[in-house]
């Protein structure tokens, strides 16, 4: 079952689009994330989804309503926190609680005192007088306390030092874990989405390159090299070869589907007497190594 569905969902600014005929399902229960470069419309993709922008063309399913159309109802069962969230600087971090609680039936007491304690959060404090990490986190808390069904994040990790980033990342693995909540991120931070993510999405300028589990995509990446017994040419090379680099007597790629006995015979088809070694990759180097071979496609 998927919380989100879309189809050919696309958005335009006068004559810039910035999602292009989007079409992806969210299972419910997954951590989603959607990467991207700066200006790859994920921001864009988040607010169609929770209806702060309306789609040029295309459609959006989010909780089985159609997202041009979510009411109060679906509202309440939606958590969205942005990088860019303002909150009531006079307010102290209790009066937030306070007042966000009387929208949301579901807000559950004793879950917001654990994350106030978890997060280390002042509750007779100014959030004025809070750092841009503390903001956050209370931005978390007043979102994660009415045990959303969906929880919307768009960068939520950007400019956070490594405590509070740690911090937040346990609070939301805390939620995922649960079982209750969906999480759908747009991130940057490919260390961190790795170490969360159960499934991954790519957008390269508005448009979906690649969507799949984290196994799956983890697993079909890996960094080959090969020892030549001199200098060699490959010939062409198989579309699935990324980032061909080669010296005297060796030659490195990304293999972009991987399978062991297929990859190997390709190489030994070329060079009889190589020698080939595999390497997993880590996200951000298969991210990488993706976005060199969209900057230079003959790479």
């Amino acid at each position: 079952m998927n919380i989100i569905e879309t189809d050919r969902l696309t958005r335009r600014f006068q004559a810039t689009e910035a999602v292009h005929e989007l079409t992806l399902a969210v299972p419910t229960g997954s951590v989603f994330a959607l990467l991207g470069a700066n200006g790859a419309g994920k921001t864009t993709t988040l607010k169609l989804l929770v209806n702060l922008l309306l789609p040029t063309a295309g459609s959006a399913q989010v909780l089985g309503v159609d997202s041009r159309r979510l009411g109060e109802r679906e509202l309440a069962q939606i958590g969205y926190v942005s990088e860019n969230q303002k909150l009531p600087g006079g307010m102290t971090v209790a009066q937030l609680l306070d007042y966000c609680r009387s929208f949301y039936p579901t807000w559950d007491r004793t879950l917001e005192a654990k994350l106030l304690t978890r997060f280390d959060l002042p509750a007779d404090r100014a959030l004025k007088q809070l750092s841009r990490g503390m903001l956050m986190k209370a931005a978390l808390l007043s979102a994660l306390a009415y045990r959303p069904r969906l929880l919307v994040l768009d960068e939520p990790f950007s400019g956070l030092d490594p405590v509070v980033r740690d911090d937040f990342t346990a609070g939301l693995l805390e939620a995922a874990q649960l079982g209750e909540t969906t999480v759908l991120l747009s991130s940057h931070d490919i260390e961190e989405v790795e170490r969360l993510a159960d499934h991954i999405a790519l957008l390269e300028a508005g448009r979906l390159r690649f969507t799949e589990t984290t196994e799956v995509l983890l697993g079909r990446f890996r960094r080959i090299e090969v020892e030549l017994d001199g200098a060699a040419e490959p010939g062409d090379l198989p579309a699935s070869w990324l980032g061909w680099r080669s010296e005297a007597g060796r030659a490195v790629f990304v293999e972009s589907a991987y399978r062991r006995e297929t990859t190997e015979q390709n190489c030994r088809q070329r060079f009889p007497s190589a020698t080939v070694q595999a390497h997993p990759m880590t996200l951000r180097e298969i991210f990488i190594s993706l976005a060199r071979r969209e900057s230079n496609p003959h790479a």
